[in-house]
């Protein structure tokens, strides 16, 4: 009996023809599984029916925009999704952040840079050994990859997940906005400050929910680091 080969699978949902058959070839050259989708409705029904490693969404969309699609996964899914628009401006990739997105690509994109986007998210969560870190009253399970404060779940995108991973298994370290970054990426840091200042303002919210004890502060200057 041959053994199965199970293939990470990549959705594709993007509305012009071209480029959703040039994403979707060299996804699959790549070595992964490419599906696609060519409006928002259709790619919300594939994104909640099926279970992606990861999605890459337009955002101007017929049907359904990519935020309304990113808005709606988000309510029921922690599927990774990089966005992949014509859209540059900051304010709009704030606001995507703010919503859940966990990467951005501004087209005319380069294939090679789109692979590197899509392994660097993929690494934020691949499988691990299992290991529940525990802080305060926050429980971080790697294997399952969900985080609760006591009873709660935490409705956590993969980004916000890797830097709470990062710094729990360092839970005295200062983490400079570039030390941070390249620890949950493996990348080189963009130096864009506004990005992880606001998966930190995003969090911060998602914890208050639950509790009214601080978990992450600012240290002027310095970084970031658990509140000891």
């Amino acid at each position: 009996m041959k053994d199965v080969i199970v293939l990470l699978s990549v959705l594709v949902i993007e509305d012009d023809k071209t480029i959703n058959s040039l994403l979707c070839s060299i996804i699959a050259k790549s070595g992964y599984s490419a599906d696609s989708a060519e409006n928002g409705l259709d790619g919300l029904r594939k994104a909640l029916l099926s279970d992606y490693n990861i999605i890459l969404m337009d955002l101007m969309l017929p049907l359904k925009t990519g935020e309304e699609v990113l808005k709606e996964l988000r309510k029921v899914k922690n599927t990774p999704v990089i966005i992949i628009s014509a859209k540059s401006e900051v304010y709009n990739r704030i606001e995507l952040f703010k919503i859940g997105a966990d990467d951005y690509i501004t087209k005319p994109f380069d294939i090679d840079e789109v692979m590197l986007r899509i392994q660097a998210v993929l690494r934020r969560t691949e499988a691990q050994a299992s290991e529940i870190l525990c802080f305060k009253e926050m429980k971080l399970d790697t294997d399952s990859k969900r985080v609760y404060i006591g009873d709660n779940e935490l409705n956590c995108t993969a980004t916000e997940y890797s830097i709470l991973e990062v710094m729990l298994k360092n839970p005295k370290t200062i983490f400079s906005k570039r030390r941070l970054y390249e620890s949950i990426s493996g990348d080189s840091y963009l130096n864009d400050d506004n990005t992880m200042n606001v998966h930190i303002s995003n969090l911060r919210k998602k914890i208050a929910k639950f509790t009214a004890e601080e978990y992450i502060e600012t240290v002027y200057g310095m970084g970031y680091r658990l509140v000891n």
